[in-house]
């Protein structure tokens, strides 16, 4: 089933690229805008759980694909970029098994525990 998820990550990722290349933008633009919605980490600076609303809010696809279709019919490719790059970051994201958070901490997600939890190292606080 793993692999079924990964594919599946795989295929949005790609449908990202390709919607990108229709955008009236130079390529260059995709890798300097592929980690803004990382920025939503910041809000883990007030603590887990708003900063997992932050994130959650940020790596959701479905926001992604409201951004990116408000974009197409408003006649946005400024929306339409920032919903495909939305779209391509989760995907990639998900592709390297980080998915959502918890509440509990950055590295509880849906996907299940990643980094210093995965390997069974306990973080020092």
């Amino acid at each position: 089933m793993k692999k079924l998820l990964k594919l599946e990550e795989l295929a949005q990722l790609l449908l990202a690229v390709l919607v990108f290349a229709h955008l009236p933008y130079a390529w260059w633009v995709l890798p300097a805008t592929f980690l803004l919605p990382d920025l939503s980490m910041l809000g883990y600076l007030a603590g887990p759980r708003v900063g997992a609303r932050c994130y959650n809010l940020a790596h959701h696809k479905a926001l992604a694909i409201a951004v990116g279709v408000s974009g197409w019919w408003l006649g946005s490719s400024l929306l339409l970029l920032a919903g495909t790059v939305l779209l391509l970051h989760s995907a990639f994201d998900r592709l390297l098994g980080y998915g959502l958070k918890y509440a509990t901490g950055f590295h509880d997600t849906h996907l299940g525990p990643v980094g210093a939890r995965l390997a069974g190292v306990q973080p020092i606080n």
